[in-house]
C-alpha cells in the first residue's frame, strides 16, 4: 500500500487513486502544512556508492543522514504537481495526525564531510518532474 505523498498525489491527479488527503493545515509553517525533506532515489543511490567508495578506501564506518537538506511543505509539493500536470490535485483537508511535528529536515553535513556527497537531483522541480514522467508512462495496474 502506497503511503508517500508524491506518488499518492500523482495517482490522484491522474485519476488512478483516491483524492489526496492533506493531514493538517494549521501547522506553524508559512502555508500551514507540514514540511518534510524529500530526496531523489538517484541521490540516495549516489550516496550509497559514495559510502562504498569511502569504505573501500579504508575509511571508518560512519552514520550519516541522507536527504536534500531542504524542506518542502505538503502544499508546495501539491503546487508543483499541479504545475507539471496542468490541472489541480483532487484533495481533501483533515486535521493533523497526533504527534506529527511541523517540520523535519535532514542534516546532511556528515554525508558531505565523510562521503563528499551532496544531493544533485533533489530540487522540487527535479523530484516532481521525474516522478510525473514515470507515473504518466507506467501501465495502469489491473485486477
Amino acid at each position: 500500500v502506497e503511503t508517500h505523498i508524491i506518488p499518492l498525489a500523482l495517482e490522484a491527479v491522474l485519476g488512478r487513486g483516491r483524492p489526496f488527503h492533506i493531514m493538517g493545515t494549521d501547522y506553524p509553517t508559512p502555508d500551514g502544512t507540514a514540511i518534510r525533506d524529500y530526496v531523489h532515489v538517484r541521490d540516495v543511490a549516489e550516496a550509497n556508492l559514495a559510502a562504498l567508495r569511502h569504505l573501500l578506501a579504508g575509511g571508518n564506518s560512519v552514520v550519516c543522514n541522507l536527504g536534500s537538506g531542504k524542506g518542502y511543505s505538503v502544499q508546495q509539493i501539491l503546487d508543483s504537481i499541479e504545475q507539471h500536470a496542468g490541472r489541480p490535485v483532487p484533495c481533501s483537508r483533515a486535521g493533523r495526525r497526533s504527534g506529527d511535528p511541523p517540520a523535519i529536515v535532514a542534516d546532511i553535513a556528515r554525508a558531505a564531510t565523510h562521503l563528499h556527497w551532496s544531493p544533485r537531483q533533489s530540487s522540487l522541480a527535479a523530484l516532481i518532474g521525474s516522478a510525473w514522467q514515470w507515473h504518466q508512462t507506467r501501465p495502469i495496474p489491473t485486477g
